[in-house]
């Protein structure tokens, strides 16, 4: 009977997509997909943040489990409320990359296009075979955003796929402009005269404490910090997981801490306060709160909050006509289509905010 009902089911996608166009995604499949789309679904890290991003939101039908319990750290989900409310169509998390989703569930929705970020080209059409339904890969590149291409590259395409070309353009635009003006507000600085800084509590298949940090931390790049951790041997890509010596050995004058894993920090602060005390930029309250940057891969519209923050901290100088309020939420309104900061702020405070090892431990 279960046969017969998927066999059913892929009878009618076949009938439903007669008439489509011949793609290409990021793996180099060659993909059919019908020529008008009004239904889909997104697998893996970071690609439903991408359709929310070309404001095709109103065409998902179905999201990861993952996606219906973390709305707390991603302001896609916030701005969208309704996206967690619907069916699950799969576990969704690092543990769920490059397997196969809850495929009946997802013929009963009736996508047209299945999107999927990170998955390999057997996976891809596996379940593209079994569903009959165009699986098109996605990438949304590397956790640092180094470098835009493979992200601009999914846009581009999934712009094209849902009539959303001219939205796609405005998005790198955006990103390119917002780099050229933190560029510009700092290309007078020497790094020779810039404290050493440190970022901890990234997050990286999930959160973590203040050992977790990257050489290539995308704010410090755009907004001309001195990254100690560039000192440092990459543990997994340019991902760091340093020891507590190692940190102290480094000592940075300025600290940053990211949301995702503030709980993490707070817990080990407690347990081990005589460390944190000893780290002069705690001792001289040098220690600055961050929204999460990675959660389920990066949260492009944080990063360029995070670098306005990090900018008027280190340059108020150069950031003095900057209210990090309204720029955040400049940014998150053409982002994720809403102003979210004031709910970000009530889950991790306010952007920024000075931390106080004394009063945490006190708590």
């Amino acid at each position: 009977m279960k046969k017969i009902f998927l066999g059913l089911l892929c009878v009618f996608f076949i009938i439903s997509n007669a008439k489509a166009q011949i793609i290409t995604d990021l793996l180099g499949r060659k993909v059919n997909v019908p020529e008008k789309i009004n239904k889909i679904i997104c697998l893996g890290p970071g690609c439903l943040r991408l359709i929310v991003y070309l404001q095709a939101q109103h065409l998902v039908v179905g999201v990861e489990e993952i996606e219906k319990r973390k709305k707390k750290c991603t302001p896609y989900l916030i701005a969208n409320p309704f996206l967690s409310k619907l069916p699950a169509i799969g576990p969704g998390g690092p543990a769920s990359i490059n397997k196969k989703p809850y495929l009946e569930k997802i013929l009963t929705l009736k996508p047209q296009v299945i999107f999927a970020t990170a998955f390999q080209k057997n996976t891809a059409d596996e379940i593209q075979n079994i569903l009959n339904i165009p699986v098109i890969v996605l990438d949304y590149g590397s956790l640092t955003l180094k470098k835009f291409e493979k992200i601009y590259a999914s846009l581009n395409l999934v712009g094209k796929i849902l009539n959303k070309t001219k939205r796609a353009a405005e998005i790198q635009d955006f990103i390119q402009k917002t780099k050229r003006d933190l560029k510009q507000r700092t290309k007078q600085i020497s790094l020779q005269n810039i404290a050493q800084t440190y970022i901890g509590c990234i997050g990286y298949r999930g959160p973590h404490g203040i050992e977790s940090t990257d050489r290539e931390y995308l704010p410090f790049s755009w907004v001309k910090v001195n990254n100690v951790a560039q000192q440092l041997t990459p543990t997994i890509g340019t991902h760091i997981f340093l020891d507590k010596e190692m940190l102290l050995a480094l000592n940075p004058e300025i600290i940053f801490l990211d949301g995702g894993g503030f709980k993490i920090f707070q817990h080990d602060l407690r347990k081990k306060y005589p460390f944190y005390k000893s780290l002069k930029a705690f001792i001289n309250k040098h220690v600055y709160l961050l929204f999460p940057y990675n959660y389920y891969s990066t949260n492009i519209d944080t990063a360029l909050v995070d670098c306005y923050a990090i900018g008027k901290i280190l340059y108020p100088n150069k950031f003095k006509d900057i209210n990090i309020e309204q720029k955040a939420n400049s940014i998150y309104r053409f982002f994720v289509g809403n102003e979210v900061y004031e709910e970000l702020k009530k889950i991790y405070g306010p952007l920024g905010k000075q931390i106080n090892i004394f009063s945490i431990k006190n708590k």
